[in-house]
C-alpha cells in the first residue's frame, strides 16, 4: 500500500488542494513539505503528536520534511480556534521554547544533511521591512476573503486585533519564502489552518506563477467532538517533567471506548490491518486495545523502557499489588490549614480536579476514595502523620489517582 492510501485508510486526510497531484508527489517520495510549530510553551503537547507522526510517516516513505519553528509568527499569535488573544511572549521566551521543541522533535524526525530540515521563521520574518512587505505581498490578499476565513470567525465575535489579522499574511509568506529557498512544494497542518494554508498557495501562484499544494489533517477529537490532549483542564505534555511517562500512558489508556480504534489508526505505527481487526473487539478486549494504545504512544515519546514501566505500574495499581511508579504528589506543612489538609485540597493539589468546586462535586457524587475507602464527607481532612503512615492513594473515579507523599 502506498503512503497516500495509507493516510486515507487511517482517517488522517481532511482537505487537499489537488488530490491527484499531492498523491503523486508523496507516493513518489518527491514532496518537500513543511509543518509549522509556534513556540507558545516550553514543550510540545499531545495536540502536536499527530503532526509529528505524520512527518515521520512521510519521511519513512522517502519525502523530505521541514519542521518550521515559529520564532517569528509566535511574536504575533495565531487566532485560529481561539476566542481570546494569545499571551504575548518575549523574544527570550520564544527562543528558549524553540530549543525545547528541537530536542523533542529529534525523537520523531531524522534531521541531517539531505534529510529533514529544521528552520526558524524568525530568520526571515524578523528582518522584513513593513513598507516593503506591503508593496511586495499586500496586493495579493483580499481583505474581503480574509474576513470570511474560518480562522478569524471566533475572534471576530469578541474583537480581532490588527496584530492577529496579520497572522495569515505571515504564515503565507513562510510558504512563499520556503518555496523559493528550499523548493518546498507542500504544506501540511491541522484542519483549522486551511484558510492560512490557501493564502500561501495563492501568494506563490500570484508572485511566482507556480503551483504549490496544501493538505490538512483531521483534528484529533473525541466522540463528543472535543479536542483531545487535555486532562483535568491541563495539557498532556511530551516533556516527562511536565507529564510523567506514567501519566502520559494513563491518558491514552483512559480514552473512551468509541475513540480507541481511531487513536490507534491516527497515532500509532501498528499495521493498519492489525488495527482494523480490533474494530470487532468488545468489552475486556477494548481495554486491551487501550493498553496497546498507551504502550505504543509512550514508547514513541519516552522509549520502550519507560513504556514497559508504565504498563507494569498500571497493571500493579489496578491489580492492587503495587504503588511503585505511581505518579506522586508531595504535600508539606505549607499545604496545611489548622494542622490538616482536606480531601478537596488534596484533589486539587494532585491535579485530579481543576477547582475546589469540582472536587466538592466529585466527593458528593461518590467518586473519590482514599486508600480504597470512599470519601463521603466533603470536610474530611488528614494530618501529615496519617499521610506518611502508609501508601496514601487518592482516586477520582476508577482510573485517575495519585500517591500522596510527605515532603
Amino acid at each position: 500500500m502506498q503512503i497516500y492510501e495509507e493516510l486515507q485508510r487511517r482517517g488522517l486526510i481532511a482537505q487537499v488542494t489537488d488530490e491527484e497531484k499531492v498523491k503523486e508527489l508523496v507516493n513518489a517520495g518527491k514532496a518537500t513539505f513543511y509543518i509549522g510549530f509556534d513556540c507558545t510553551a516550553d514543550s510540545l503537547t499531545a495536540g502536536h503528536f499527530m503532526a509529528l507522526t505524520l512527518m515521520k510517516r512521510l519521511q519513512m516513505a522517502g519525502n523530505r520534511p521541514i519542521a518550521l519553528i515559529g520564532g517569528g509568527t509566535t511574536m504575533i499569535g495565531d487566532p485560529s480556534g481561539r476566542s481570546d488573544m494569545r499571551k504575548m511572549l518575549t523574544r527570550e521566551d520564544i527562543d528558549h521554547n524553540a530549543e525545547c521543541f528541537k530536542r523533542q522533535m529529534e525523537k520523531f524526525i531524522d534531521f541531517g544533511e539531505g534529510k529533514a530540515m529544521l528552520v526558524n521563521n524568525a530568520d526571515w520574518l524578523m528582518n522584513l521591512n513593513y513598507i516593503e512587505l506591503l508593496r511586495e505581498v499586500g496586493a495579493c490578499f483580499s481583505v474581503n476573503n480574509m474576513l470570511r476565513a474560518e480562522c478569524y470567525k471566533q475572534r471576530m465575535e469578541k474583537g480581532l486585533s490588527f496584530l492577529e489579522f496579520n497572522y495569515m499574511i505571515m504564515q503565507s509568506y513562510d510558504f512563499y519564502h520556503m518555496f523559493k529557498e528550499f523548493n518546498c512544494n507542500l504544506e501540511f497542518g491541522g484542519d483549522d489552518q486551511w484558510s492560512n494554508m490557501l493564502g500561501g498557495t495563492e501568494l506563490i501562484r500570484r508572485k511566482l506563477g507556480k503551483d504549490a499544494h496544501a493538505m490538512t489533517i483531521t483534528l484529533l477529537t473525541d466522540s463528543q467532538g472535543k479536542k483531545m490532549g487535555k486532562t483535568a483542564g491541563n495539557a498532556v505534555w511530551l516533556d516527562p517533567n511536565k507529564t510523567s511517562p506514567f501519566e502520559f500512558f494513563q491518558y491514552w489508556r483512559n480514552v473512551g471506548d468509541a475513540d480507541v480504534i481511531k487513536c490507534l489508526k491516527m497515532l500509532t505505527f501498528l499495521p493498519i490491518e492489525e488495527i482494523e481487526a480490533m474494530e470487532k473487539w468488545e468489552g475486556a478486549e477494548l481495554n486491551k486495545a487501550k493498553e496497546i494504545l498507551g504502550f505504543e504512544l509512550t514508547k514513541l515519546v519516552h522509549g520502550e523502557e519507560e513504556a514497559n514501566k508504565a504498563l507494569e505500574a498500571a497493571r500493579g495499581v489496578f491489580g492492587g499489588t503495587s504503588t511503585e511508579n505511581m505518579p506522586t504528589t508531595e504535600v508539606s506543612e505549607a499545604d496545611l490549614f489548622n494542622g490538616t489538609i482536606d480531601a478537596i485540597a488534596l484533589l486539587v493539589k494532585a491535579e485530579l480536579v481543576a477547582t475546589r468546586s469540582e472536587g466538592r462535586r466529585a466527593i458528593e457524587q461518590g467518586g473519590v476514595t482514599v486508600n480504597d475507602e470512599k470519601v463521603t464527607d466533603i470536610k474530611k481532612a488528614y494530618t501529615l502523620d496519617e499521610i506518611a503512615a502508609s501508601d496514601f492513594v487518592i482516586r477520582r473515579g476508577k482510573k485517575n489517582f495519585r500517591k500522596i507523599v510527605v515532603k
